[in-house]
């Protein structure tokens, strides 16, 4: 009966997602409601009242609102326009090479923002501007800031990977470190991908002018801030100088250092940048309230060990089982939001890849890629509609059509890291050796 009552709270939560109910509230709601329903309404609403105070007096939650707050104030502080101009020093004379130095620049600026709505939103503002003026096609255009935005959850900092530590009690500065190598990978993928697809139709992205060495040099020596403050932050977490979430404190003084120094920190800068910040964070923590809230639910009506009892029982080896459950995640992606897939399913089928015998980092880092195709696959694609609002007059289908490379070259990265698990654990491995 108990379990019925979780399968039914399940439907219900999907129901309210196609009604629009933002996902917080759709999780929370019932989560309350079937938990009322095996305890009673009075003990429901004290534990869910109880979640809200633990989760918003967490120490360690404090690096959500933090990092938010490094990658809000990093966007305003010009950064985004140097990187897209070093990239495209660099590599803007190759066919493609607009968007090729999109992806490296939206592949840099997420090291200082882990947010890929933010990164996609940012870029956009810098590249398809250039991109348009050169005569790009608008499905290479807008289908390379897309997709370079994804990444913007996988290099660290990432908002997801610190939400899945904390669920799982997974070290974030674990995760942080094992992002890197997948992150950079990423990057170097669609770049490849786009020299694949302009080398097939030259038209799509034409080549741009050379530029001298001098050139070259002036624009990298410009990049100095965002190095610094990527390797104050991550190079202090993998030598074990501070924890991530000083690391996080750090990192936000460390931004608005920059901008003060750089001339971009005024008043209005300030006040935007807490904005912002408080915004994300309140939504950050509406989601991961209301999945822990449902997450309570499928222990109290016993669904979480009847799924774990289904799976074990399963006469499939750990591999298949593990790809059952990606495949999973690949479907669920194209549904829901990026934060609420995770939120929502990791608490479920962590104890189950744990107990079948997986590393907790490497099963971090896959779930974030693939949680990361999720963000440009139709129909939801988050970064498409950003993309979308950002350049109004190019169709949704021609940005759908511009992130299918992008999509069957992540595909594969994905087959890789999941094969290879070393791409993920290895660099969190060495760093031990340094703490």
């Amino acid at each position: 009966m108990n379990t019925a009552i979780g399968i039914y709270a399940f439907v219900t939560l999907f129901v309210m997602l196609i009604a629009t109910i933002p996902i917080g509230v759709a999780m929370a709601l019932c989560g309350i409601g079937g938990i009322a329903m095996i305890i009673g309404l009075k003990p429901a609403i004290s534990l869910f009242a109880t979640t809200v105070y633990e989760t918003t007096v967490t120490y360690e939650l404090s690096i959500v609102p933090l990092f938010v707050l490094m990658g809000a104030v990093a966007a305003r502080s010009g950064l985004s326009r140097e990187l897209y101009d070093v990239f495209n020093a660099w590599l803007g004379r190759f066919r493609g090479g607009l968007a090729i130095a999109t992806v490296g620049a939206c592949g840099a600026f997420a090291a200082i923002c882990g947010s890929s709505l933010a990164t996609a939103a940012t870029m956009s503002k810098v590249a398809l501007p250039e991109m348009k003026r050169m005569g790009y096609a608008d499905s290479l255009a807008t289908g390379a800031v897309a997709s370079g935005g994804v990444i913007g959850i996988l290099i660290p900092p990432s908002v997801i990977l610190v939400l899945y530590g904390i669920l799982t009690e997974t070290s974030i500065g674990d995760l942080f470190i094992a992002g890197v190598i997948p992150g950079v990978l990423t990057v170097i993928v669609f770049m490849l991908v786009i020299s694949a697809v302009t080398a097939l139709r030259a038209d799509l992205g034409p080549a741009g002018p050379r530029t001298t060495w001098a050139d070259k040099l002036a624009a990298l020596s410009r990049t100095w801030a965002i190095l610094l403050l990527f390797a104050l932050v991550i190079g202090g977490i993998y030598f074990g100088v501070f924890t991530p979430t000083e690391a996080a404190g750090i990192g936000a003084v460390g931004a608005f250092a920059l901008a003060a120094v750089r001339g971009r920190l005024s008043l209005q800068t300030v006040r935007e940048s807490l904005s912002e910040t408080v915004q994300t964070s309140a939504m950050i923590f509406t989601v991961l309230i209301g999945a822990i809230t449902l997450n309570n639910l499928t222990i109290f009506s016993g669904l979480a060990g009847a799924l774990g009892g289904f799976v074990s029982g399963l006469e499939m080896s750990p591999m298949a089982i593990m790809a059952v459950i990606l495949l999973i995640y690949l479907v669920l992606g194209c549904f829901l939001d990026s934060l609420a897939m995770i939120l929502l399913t990791v608490p479920i089928f962590f104890p189950i890849v744990t107990g079948l015998g997986f590393d907790p980092v490497w099963f971090g880092i896959i779930v974030v890629m693939v949680a990361e195709l999720g963000l440009i696959t139709p129909p939801i694609g988050m970064n498409v509609f950003v993309i979308k609002g950002m350049a109004k007059d190019v169709r949704l289908s021609a940005i759908y059509a511009g992130v299918l490379p992008f999509v069957l070259g992540q595909m594969l990265l994905i087959t890789a890291v999941f094969l290879l698990p070393e791409i993920a654990t290895w660099l969190p491995e060495t760093a031990k050796a340094f703490r």
